[in-house]
């Protein structure tokens, strides 16, 4: 990923003539490692995850009376809670949702708390907890992105040892249900 980052530096558009020439001029082992469907494909995801976050937020600064994302989805949770079928209670229950929706949007009482829980909440989320800058930890960047990479190969090599295990294990299974009589058989 950090291969692809270098080569490709901002988000630009390129060929397709372009995107094959970066990828044949990556080193060797990153050309091993990934064809070049998955390199575009983990580029794209990579800009998608970028930018798509983005518009989002500009699109509802553009069209979105006040909201951010917050106040869009506290006004979406909401409207799903309706109690009746009455126009006048639904109308009631609309207001009642828009008001306590406004609180955290642009104008609202919350906004500062609105605003933090769309862009570090739900943006992050949207970002696989990464913040815009493409980092896990913000301002301790330095200190906790290097730990969440440690421990993520070592989280994978834990999983690949207990896959590992469990096959011994349903091996072990099969053949002990194979020597005994009237086990491993129906």
């Amino acid at each position: 990923m950090d291969t692809i980052k270098q080569a490709l530096g901002t988000p630009s558009a390129h060929t397709e003539e372009q995107q094959r020439h970066i990828y044949d001029n990556l080193p060797a082992e990153q050309r091993e490692k990934q064809s070049y469907a998955d390199w575009v494909k983990e580029v794209y995801n990579d800009q998608y995850e970028k930018w798509m976050p983005w518009l989002e937020d500009q699109y509802l600064k553009w069209f979105g009376n006040g909201d951010n994302k917050a106040s869009y989805a506290t006004k979406d949770s909401l409207s799903k809670t309706k109690i009746t079928g009455s126009k006048q209670v639904d109308q009631i229950q609309d207001d009642v949702n828009n008001l306590i929706g406004n609180q955290v949007g642009e104008n609202g009482l919350l906004a500062p708390l609105g605003n933090m829980a769309s862009k570090e909440g739900i943006n992050r989320a949207e970002r696989g907890g990464k913040d815009d800058q493409g980092s896990y930890g913000g301002p301790m960047a330095g200190i906790t992105d290097p730990v969440d990479e440690t421990s993520q190969r070592a989280g994978q090599g834990l999983s690949s040892g207990i896959q590992s295990a469990g096959s011994s294990l349903a091996s072990g299974a099969q053949n002990v249900g194979s020597v005994l009589p009237g086990f491993g058989s129906k």
